[in-house]
């Protein structure tokens, strides 16, 4: 969670990162970048206890926040999200305030990350470098592991603590024994044989 100014300003720049984003500030129309630099700043205001001054500037980025909430379709609480988050673009994300989910998460439209029936408060925890696809549901007391690629409408309602796999389908399964940084790198290098090929 974000405590101090060091805190806050390294969860920016991871996030920029992981955004892919070069510019210094975001453009007229970023109001994804936008929205994750107003949560950020929430989180900061809402865990840091100060006077007037610090209440004034709380209720500043809480209205920015829920500006950029509502353009972007985003109902996201604060201090659910390690750092490095990358939201692919606008579009309804639904998460329960009790979420955990750790550094490097890339979140897709159409994700709800909540609870099972009248149990509000157990809510997923999610480990570090996770993939969750478009339309991924995630729901109950359950915890998935680190590096794991969650493929698009999977509905995941148990636990995948091992981590390091590939997951989908309805309910959802592993599919593949390789998690969310061999798929990438996979990729990555597919895309490189072909740009060679083209030259």
């Amino acid at each position: 969670m974000i405590h101090t100014k060091k805190d806050l300003a390294d969860y920016l720049d991871a996030d920029k990162k992981a955004l892919c984003r070069c510019d210094t500030r975001p453009r007229l129309n970023d109001f994804v970048w936008k929205f994750q630099i107003a949560l950020r700043h929430l989180e900061f205001y809402t865990n840091k206890n100060g006077g007037v001054l610090y209440r004034l500037k709380y209720a500043y980025w809480k209205i920015k926040y829920q500006l950029f909430s509502i353009i972007c379709g985003f109902e996201i609480p604060v201090n659910c999200f390690g750092k490095g988050l990358s939201i692919a673009h606008r579009g309804t994300i639904v998460v329960n305030g009790n979420a955990r989910i750790g550094d490097n998460c890339r979140l897709h439209t159409c994700v709800n990350i909540g609870t099972s029936p009248g149990a509000s408060r157990l809510a997923p925890r999610i480990g570090n470098n996770v993939y969750i696809g478009p339309g991924v549901k995630i729901w109950g007391n359950i915890y998935i592991g680190n590096n794991v690629m969650i493929g698009a409408n999977a509905a995941v309602g148990k636990d995948f603590p091992e981590g390091d796999c590939c997951i989908a389908g309805v309910p959802a399964r592993i599919i593949k024994p390789k998690g969310r940084l061999e798929i990438e790198n996979y990729y990555q290098s597919i895309q490189r044989q072909r740009r060679m090929h083209k030259t």
